[in-house]
């Protein structure tokens, strides 16, 4: 297994967001009224903000525009020192940078919060660039993002590994054929080429390759 090149899903792989994301929606659920116990937004939110935001604004009735507006409000509040990369992923990084290789966020979310969190956790200079929904790549599984990584970074499928913590993410990348792992994944009927629960098993595994910069 020869990986230069890693693919990183943002949330939930990348930065460990879930928390202030859960916390976000459940503050502006109780600005309309409502109340839902965290541990079911949570749920929610780990399978997508989309699913989180239609089941909620179905559930109570909700303009979902305007539940959409009042998350991002209170979302953008909450410190970024709250949202930490995971442990290792620091290291990760710096390895396949000092190799030649290239790191990519893909994300659903916007890429100004995205290089909000890549600055302020000084990760940005290890990354080559951001793809996000918003600039008109389908959802996942659909591969379209990591195809569109591949020609306008110039990285060799290949030689490249997607990290996702979702059967979403495990099975774009399959449908790419390119190298998987799955983060943290405790419910998965895919299977990935890695499947880890700390970032320092895939340094690990790195460390034993030999990639030619």
């Amino acid at each position: 297994m020869d990986i230069q090149n890693i693919l990183w899903k943002l949330d939930g792989a990348l930065f460990d967001t879930y928390p202030a994301i859960t916390y976000a929606f459940s503050k502006a659920l109780k600005e309309f009224g409502c109340s839902v116990p965290l541990n079911v937004i949570d749920g929610f939110v780990r399978q997508s903000l989309d699913l989180c935001l239609a089941t909620l604004s179905q559930r109570f009735k909700l303009d979902p525009d305007l539940l959409r507006l009042r998350f991002t409000e209170s979302y953008l509040t909450i410190p970024l020192a709250n949202q930490p990369p995971f442990p290792g992923v620091n290291e990760v990084c710096s390895l396949i940078y000092q190799r030649g290789g290239q790191n990519v966020a893909v994300t659903h979310r916007s890429v100004e919060t995205t290089q909000r969190l890549l600055d302020y956790h000084n990760l940005a200079y290890l990354f080559l660039g951001i793809l996000s929904i918003e600039q008109g790549y389908p959802y996942k599984p659909d591969p379209s993002s990591f195809e569109n990584a591949f020609q306008q970074y110039n990285i060799e499928g290949a030689k490249t590994l997607v990290i996702g913590n979702r059967d979403l993410d495990i099975r774009a990348g399959h449908k790419e054929r390119i190298y998987t792992c799955l983060f943290r994944c405790e419910q998965y009927s895919l299977q990935a080429d890695i499947q880890i629960t700390h970032y320092s098993q895939l340094l690990d595994l790195l460390k034993k390759t030999n990639i030619e910069t």
